[in-house]
């Protein structure tokens, strides 16, 4: 299944477009416009997030205040913006999400989520204190230590994997980055 919308007009002029070979030589079809010419690429959606842990190795959650997913935990994450790179945009939603102060650390996981067209992107993170102050988007933040994580209440199957790899990682006492294919 997947949720890909077409584009039917040209956010330039507004012809419907019809989607064909670009004359340029790319070998996929686009939706070019007839009229203006103009190329329209469609491309993944970004998606960034952090594994915040205190020194004591729990791990901050969030209850997801918002559709899809309500009332389902989550790792603080959400789309990239423009104008952001990965990391100011993982700083920024877990700030939006759980009002959580950290000192950002290198990326852990990348998790190519196809069939709706999404790349996701979690940074561990350290957290620097223990007081939130969650947003709109969160019912409720909480710290978890793995075994009391709810695993059959996280919202999505990336913040599953990340959170199972990066167990895994501190068990083993060695951090790697994890490359995902979700189906």
């Amino acid at each position: 299944m997947s949720l890909h919308n077409p584009i039917r007009h040209c956010r330039d002029c507004g012809t419907a477009v019809v989607y064909r070979l670009p004359d340029d030589g790319d070998t996929r079809q686009r939706a070019v416009c007839p009229n203006c010419g103009r190329v329209h690429y469609e491309n993944p959606l970004n998606v960034v997030g952090t594994i915040p842990v205190l020194p004591d190795g729990r791990v901050l959650l969030c209850l997801r205040a918002i559709e899809p997913r309500r009332g389902k935990w989550t790792l603080p994450a959400g789309f990239m913006e423009l104008n952001e790179t990965t990391s100011q945009g993982a700083e920024r939603e877990t700030d939006e999400e759980a009002g959580a102060q950290i000192a950002l650390g290198p990326l852990f996981s990348v998790l190519n989520v196809q069939r709706v067209g999404q790349v996701h992107l979690f940074y561990r993170a350290e957290l620097l204190s223990e007081h939130l102050d969650p947003g709109y988007e969160t019912l409720e933040a909480r710290f978890f230590a793995e075994h009391e994580v709810p695993w059959d209440e996280l919202a999505f199957r990336t913040v599953k994997e990340t959170l199972v790899r990066f167990f895994a990682d501190r068990r083993a006492g060695s951090f790697g980055v994890h490359c995902v294919d979700i189906d």
